[in-house]
């Protein structure tokens, strides 16, 4: 365990920063989170840039060791603190699997769901139904890599789901259609069972309907 609490600077409704804190609840990591609200500019004093040049959230402080970039943290944490390696495997195939999945939601699913969403979140454009079916593509890829799997990289839950999850509960407080893709309502009701006591809800959920709740405004 840590020697001090990691410090964890985050935003409530952020996804990455969701992932995060699930993770280190999985882990039974304690957080000590400093809220940043990029919305006010508090990613962009001169401390924060120190810290941070790319001024994201979120972004993690162990004791001196800075990293940012959520995937890179939810690793890392498992790396160093995980009292078993079932999250993030050592194996080199299993973790491969798990990696391209991570990668996948980095560059397509989650991407897409930014391309289709913050248009309309932040500036409040109208629903784009070309860039809604790049995105339902991307859940079909996601639905073929749950075939004959319980967890998205194998039979186990890894960060991989915990990534995704969190873009599943965005799309799902939203009023997203994703029922036809059969692989992926069964895998996210096993996915939230499995992740309720490690504060699902109170992270996850109450994260996306603050999102919603905007989107609706809008």
């Amino acid at each position: 365990m840590p020697v001090q609490p990691i410090k964890l600077y985050y935003l409530p409704p952020s996804p990455p920063c969701r992932a995060v804190m699930m993770t280190a609840r999985v882990l039974e990591l304690d957080l000590h989170l400093i809220t940043t609200n990029i919305m006010n500019g508090e990613h962009m004093t001169p401390e924060y840039l120190k810290m941070n040049p790319q001024h994201t959230i979120p972004t993690m402080d162990d004791n001196g060791f800075i990293l940012w970039e959520s995937r890179a943290i939810q690793t890392y944490l498992v790396n160093a603190y995980g009292k078993d390696d079932s999250l993030y495997p050592k194996n080199p195939r299993q973790r491969a699997i798990i990696d391209q999945r991570l990668n996948f939601d980095l560059g397509t699913l989650y991407l897409r769901y930014l391309n289709l969403y913050t248009p309309i979140l932040f500036r409040g454009e109208a629903y784009d139904q070309e860039k809604a079916d790049k995105f339902d593509e991307a859940l079909g890829w996601l639905n073929t890599f749950l075939d004959g799997r319980p967890f998205v990289a194998g039979e186990n839950m890894t960060v991989a789901d915990i990534t995704i999850v969190v873009t599943i509960t965005n799309i799902d407080a939203f009023g997203y259609d994703f029922s036809s893709h059969e692989n992926i309502a069964k895998w996210f009701e096993r996915t939230k069972k499995m992740l309720e006591p490690y504060g699902y809800d109170e992270i996850d959920v109450t994260g996306a309907k603050m999102l919603a709740s905007f989107l609706k405004k809008e």
